[in-house]
């Protein structure tokens, strides 16, 4: 699956967002050793920089045209360092002060197993800070599993779908809570205003071009990619009506969590 780095950061402010409620609420002052997980082009992890000015930060990701977006970006911070790694089985070689994911991990599956294994990589009192895109029941997720269901591509692309991988914030906290001196574990709903594109796509298709739809995109040539898009275009298109200025409302749903381990104490 090849990301695109200019179509994901086409909305990158609304996307900015949600990274920075999620830094707001990390209950740390002074994260020696972070780690971005899922860093993608780099623009959160050069924030996360930006709040703690004295820490070691390394950025993981495995897209290439991602990390070298990033690279180019960063390259002025000597504290900032990348490397290309599959996130379901990357380890730190030392326990980390702050593990940060920001709009990653809902790429992978089995979180019952996956979220205490990412908290026993952090060092007793530091923190697990998560944030995962949850709007896989809102149009612009449903309406696409709706068109990989359907006759025209069901046999190409329905083995690409996946169950809604995002559990409840209270599940979350039963993963966190055995090894936690606290959990802070929340949804946020916001209203996107999305501006009429200038490409020619629906908005909401611009934004999910550089998400949802990478993998089921990435499954077909050209000429099938016009034929898919247009299927999707038109139900999104009644589903997201633009106001009279061109403008969308793209209503889209988050989960965060914030896990504090235990000190050394509690642990030993």
């Amino acid at each position: 699956m090849t990301w695109d780095p200019a179509q994901y950061l086409k909305y990158a402010d609304e996307r900015r967002r949600p990274a920075l409620d999620l830094i707001a609420r990390i209950p740390l002052a002074a994260p020696a050793a972070i780690v971005d997980l899922g860093c993608g082009a780099g623009n959160v992890t050069r924030l996360l920089a930006e709040r703690w000015s004295s820490a070691r930060i390394l950025g993981v990701d495995n897209s290439a045209a991602m990390l070298a977006r990033a690279r180019e970006a960063g390259s002025a911070d000597p504290r900032l360092e990348w490397i290309a790694a599959d996130l379901a089985t990357w380890r730190p070689r030392e326990p980390i002060d702050l593990l940060f994911s920001n709009a990653a991990l809902h790429w992978l599956d089995a979180h019952e197993t996956l979220f205490p294994r990412l908290f026993a990589m952090v060092a007793p009192g530091g923190a697990l800070a998560v944030q995962m895109p949850a709007n896989h029941a809102a149009p612009s997720h449903s309406l696409l599993a709706e068109v990989v269901n359907s006759t025209r591509w069901r046999a190409r692309l329905a083995p690409l779908l996946r169950p809604a991988p995002v559990a409840p914030a209270a599940a979350y906290f039963g993963m966190l809570v055995p090894q936690a001196r606290s959990v802070d574990a929340w949804t946020t709903e916001y209203l996107h205003v999305l501006p009429a594109a200038g490409d020619g796509d629906h908005p909401v298709v611009g934004w999910t071009r550089g998400t949802a739809l990478t993998p089921f995109l990435a499954a077909l040539d050209a000429e099938a990619q016009r034929a898919f898009l247009a299927d999707y275009t038109e139900r999104i298109a009644q589903a997201y009506r633009p106001l009279p200025d061109g403008r969308v409302l793209f209503p889209f749903r988050r989960l965060f969590v914030v896990a504090v381990r235990q000190d050394e104490q509690a642990v030993a």
